[in-house]
């Protein structure tokens, strides 16, 4: 999945407000908010990279037969009466 998606993107930059907020007030450096943006676009690429595998439809089973075969199934033979 590439990482510059727009979902990605765009969840990326929902994680990256409070950083860029902190940044703004002068809480952080200039460097300390480049290095947590990037963080927050590693965080959007692995959530977004999670729900699609969640929301992902199942495979569909394979169809199976009135009567399984293998060996547990098998008509036995009659053992002669004593």
């Amino acid at each position: 999945m590439n990482p510059l998606r727009w979902d990605v993107l765009l969840v990326g930059f929902v994680l990256a407000l409070p950083v860029l907020a902190l940044g703004l007030r002068g809480d952080l450096t200039a460097d300390e908010v480049m290095i947590r943006v990037l963080w927050c676009l590693a965080a959007g690429w692995g959530a977004v990279a999670l729900l699609r595998l969640a929301s992902a439809p199942r495979t569909p089973a394979r169809a199976t037969t009135d009567a399984p075969e293998g060996p547990d199934t098998q008509p036995t033979e009659a053992e002669p009466a004593a």
